[in-house]
């Protein structure tokens, strides 16, 4: 159920009138419940709308992190760089023998 298929506002409730009969509730009791269901109403609305706006701001925190992620990969240029000073440096280290038998 969501916040526009809500029935009911405090208001609504607050303002509802019933017949009375013969043997009815008594008044002030049905009133002093409704009061209640009224507060609890207003508080479950306010607790509605905060997970709302936090839920918003959690999405769009998770958003810019994701692009901040995205744009502070490595190019795959760098890679080879590497892998080509990583080659030269075995090469150095191995002498030609290694260089031979590598390629």
């Amino acid at each position: 159920m969501s916040l526009n298929q809500v029935q009911f506002s405090g208001k609504d409730i607050l303002e509802k009138e019933f017949k009375t009969g013969m043997r009815g509730y008594n008044q002030e009791e049905v009133d002093e419940f409704l009061d209640k269901i009224i507060q609890d109403y207003d508080l479950f609305k306010q607790e509605i709308e905060r997970l709302q706006q936090e839920n918003e701001r959690l999405r769009k925190t998770s958003s810019e992190q994701t692009s901040r992620t995205r744009s502070t990969q490595p190019a795959p240029q760098m890679n080879y760089d590497v892998l080509k000073r990583l080659s030269n440096l075995e090469k150095a280290v191995f002498g030609k023998k290694f260089a031979d038998t590598e390629g």
